[in-house]
């Protein structure tokens, strides 16, 4: 269950889904608290968020419970540099180049954290010096975020770049004021309104300025801090070394699926077969590669072969949990297959069972299109079997004799079989005509009866 949520949560930051991860790495982690590897996950998670104190805490949580692991002085270097943390930074990635003298990520976190920590000290807090500082603290982004009338800036890029600008060099907030996003983000952290003249009117999302004019309005030492502060980078999550082999085994396997693919379209069966099938050698956990291969099967007529792989595709989905789109895919493609091996009106039956099972797992127009056009063979071919000329010669003797017997009701049922063995026959056409007659007789007997005559 651990490795499940674990899972999700790489899922989640590889997509930029940062709060998301952490709360999967957080259900990790109550499932294992003993593993360091969760921590560190969660930590670079909480450090994209700019929640370096907690990226913190979980950063020392992971070297406390794994001291020798290079990694998570990585994790605390990034956290105290987020955190404005120079020196500190710089010792724990020193101490983490000890453990590991050849991590790239460890030496270019060493570099920038030197740097940081060789930058010009900032100024005293005043002026705009003095609300700038606000801008330091981690609690900014979670009272960005909680707020509904700022939560959305944070999916602006350049309302990110503006905050960061400030983050960077407090000084700078003075040639932000004009944006209201930054007015409204300045009443939220003094929890204060403040009134502004377009407030009235639907504010615009104002860019920052032009690129020129920040460098003409920063003094020179304030841009050559603000370079030489490096904002610390999310690192990628940490993957043991058997899911770093799962996860390049299910690449070969994609890989081999895409050159079945291509084989398919040229119509190169045979060997669209064998890229499907080593496929499913490299993953047996996509059933993509047992669907694809059917569909080859019944390009060359291969139908036995076709059922089998639709009958493991939809067994090993149900394991797995599959999408039922791909469940109803494969059912389809064996009802296909039925169809094509169907000799008698009986077969129709189980590729109709079968078309309706797809479209209880998911109603798609071609399988309903493929149900209908079964069902309708099957009536055709019904109607063939019952074709037989010698038969409906005897039933319509047998139901000639019942009408001179004026036996009204048994003479209906021998025509009608008469009808259904050999509807063409010539002499037969004029049956209709005897079964109307009989039925009159038939429900004027019946009346009469009633009526006590």
């Amino acid at each position: 269950m651990a490795d499940e949520a674990k899972a999700k949560g790489n899922a989640a930051f590889s997509a930029g889904r940062f709060e998301e991860a952490a709360r999967h790495f957080t259900d990790a982690i109550a499932l294992a608290p003993d593993n360091h590897v969760l921590y560190s996950n969660r930590s670079a998670a909480l450090a994209s968020l700019h929640r370096y104190s907690d990226a913190l805490a979980d950063a020392q949580k992971t070297v406390d419970l794994k001291p020798d692991w290079a990694k998570g002085y990585s994790r605390l270097g990034a956290a105290h540099l987020g955190l404005g943390d120079a020196a500190s930074a710089v010792a724990a990635y020193e101490k983490g180049l000890e453990l590991d003298p050849s991590n790239e990520g460890l030496k270019a976190g060493l570099q920038d954290a030197k740097k940081a920590a060789a930058a010009p000290p900032r100024r005293g807090s005043s002026g705009p010096d003095a609300i700038g500082q606000m801008f330091q603290g981690p609690e900014l982004w979670s009272k960005i975020a909680s707020d509904p009338s700022t939560r959305a800036y944070l999916n602006e890029p350049d309302f990110m770049h503006m905050m960061r600008e400030v983050q960077r060099n407090p000084s700078s907030i003075s040639m932000y004021l004009s944006d209201p996003r930054m007015m409204q983000v300045l009443s939220l952290m003094l929890n204060v309104k403040i009134q502004r003249p377009e407030a009235s009117e639907p504010s615009q999302s104002t860019p920052p300025p032009p690129k020129q004019q920040q460098q003409q309005q920063t003094p020179p030492s304030e841009t050559k801090a603000r370079d030489v502060e490096p904002e610390p980078e999310a690192e990628p999550m940490d993957l043991t070394d058997e899911e770093k082999d799962r996860k390049q085994t299910k690449a070969a396997a994609q890989k081999e699926k895409e050159l079945g693919n291509a084989a398919y379209k040229k119509k190169d069966f045979e060997v669209a077969i064998q890229h499907y099938t080593k496929a499913l050698e490299l993953d047996d956990e996509d059933i993509s590669y047992l669907t694809n291969r059917a569909a080859v099967y019944i390009e060359m007529g291969k139908y036995d072969e076709c059922i089998k792989d639709c009958d493991k595709a939809v067994e090993r989905g149900r394991e797995l949990r599959a999408d039922f789109k791909m469940i109803s895919r494969a059912l389809t493609r064996k009802g296909t297959a039925l169809v094509k091996l169907a000799k008698t009106s009986k077969d129709f039956d189980i590729a109709i069972e079968t078309f309706q099972k797809a479209l209880t797992e998911h109603r798609n127009p071609d399988t309903l299109k493929k149900l209908n056009e079964a069902e309708k063979a099957k009536k055709e071919l019904e109607q063939q079997e019952y074709y037989d000329p010698k038969l409906a010669d005897e039933e319509r003797e047998k139901g000639n004799e019942f009408f001179k017997e004026q036996k009204y009701p048994e003479a209906i049922k021998h025509y009608t079989e008469a009808l259904k063995r050999n509807p063409k026959d010539p002499r037969v056409v004029i049956l209709p005509l005897f079964y109307t007659v009989c039925l009159c007789y038939s429900i004027t007997y019946e009346i009469f009866g009633k009526l006590g005559y």
